[in-house]
């Protein structure tokens, strides 16, 4: 939990994490911009390419002594390889979904991460957190209402896959941040995404405007302020109030997808969504009881997707020491 300061405004936490979060959904509209155009290789590869100089920037202020090898190298791979995935399979969803749909499913990432939490936190799950998990997944079914209007397709599946992504992400960050550097846990996902979308990149490219190599350093820009102030947002107010507000993403969804691409949002993706928001909201204030759980899997995360440039989500972990949205 975040010491607050007393002279500070109770508004303030969640202010700057609604902030945050707008800020992000900016640059969501960005990825399905070029999306329509680009492969989400050649999107991510570039996105990170010109974000490196920033999070160089970030990683200068990492105070801990040591190398760059990891401590537990098998989970820094998982989350590396988690990470990966989930910047791909995001992008992609992005890319082709309606920007409320790709949301509504993303939001099941901290239905998952209490699912995850199970196997590999040795997390106990109660039945109250069970429900809740299980009222959620049912509203991932109304969203996709399977068998019903268009199917199922490949955005679907990439968002899904991103959501679980993000969740093995984070609970992988849970399990070992304590041991490993904020360095370790940011650069090796950068450094894998560079390499293997680079890898890619021949197969897929096609030739950027300046105005689009610009839209991409904008989306790198957007990504670090918005880090920052979820961030500030942690240090602020405690991490049930930060979390839930995630999902004002879906009203930046509903506007920015009628402003810029024209979309209608049905009553089921409102609904749906409106059920997975509900039970994890539910998850997150039922996590700030103390008896609860020790690891606390899902407000020790970001609740964003986790592309491997930035800490949006999937836990990345404490950037300034006495940030304490990842304290246990």
């Amino acid at each position: 939990m975040s010491a607050q300061n007393p002279s500070q405004s109770p508004l303030a936490g969640p202010g700057f994490a609604l902030g945050a979060f707008a800020l992000f959904s900016a640059h969501d509209v960005i990825v399905k911009t070029l999306g329509g155009s680009y492969s989400p290789v050649q999107i991510l590869f570039f996105s990170v390419l010109l974000g490196l100089p920033l999070a160089m920037i970030v990683l200068m202020r990492d105070p801990t002594d040591g190398n760059l090898f990891p401590r537990r190298p098998g989970w820094t791979a998982l989350r590396t390889g988690a990470a990966v995935t989930t910047g791909l399979c995001v992008f992609y969803a992005f890319s082709i979904l309606p920007l409320a749909q790709t949301y509504a499913i993303l939001f099941a990432t901290p239905l998952l991460i209490t699912v995850l939490s199970v196997p590999l936190l040795g997390e106990r799950v109660g039945m109250h957190r069970g429900a809740a998990v299980l009222l959620g997944l049912i509203g991932v079914l109304i969203v996709l209402r399977p068998g019903q209007g268009d199917g199922l397709g490949l955005g679907h599946l990439a968002a899904l896959l991103g959501a679980g992504g993000s969740a093995l992400a984070a609970i992988v960050v849970r399990k070992i941040g304590k041991e490993e550097r904020n360095v370790v846990l940011l650069l090796y996902p950068m450094m894998a995404n560079l390499i293997l979308m680079g890898a890619l990149l021949p197969f897929v490219y096609q030739p950027m405007p300046l105005g689009d190599l610009g839209a991409l350093a904008l989306m790198a820009a957007l990504a670090l302020v918005a880090s920052f102030g979820v961030i500030a947002a942690y240090k602020r107010a405690p991490a049930f109030q930060i979390a839930p507000m995630q999902y004002s993403q879906i009203i930046w969804a509903v506007i920015f997808g009628a402003l810029f691409f024209g979309e209608r949002v049905d009553l089921y993706t409102i609904l749906g969504a409106g059920v997975i928001i509900a039970s994890g909201v539910y998850i997150a204030m039922r996590e700030d009881r103390a008896n609860v759980s020790d690891n606390r899997p899902v407000l020790g995360t970001r609740t964003r997707t986790d592309t491997g440039t930035y800490p949006r989500a999937g836990g990345m972990g404490k950037l300034d020491p006495q940030d304490p949205a990842a304290d246990p």
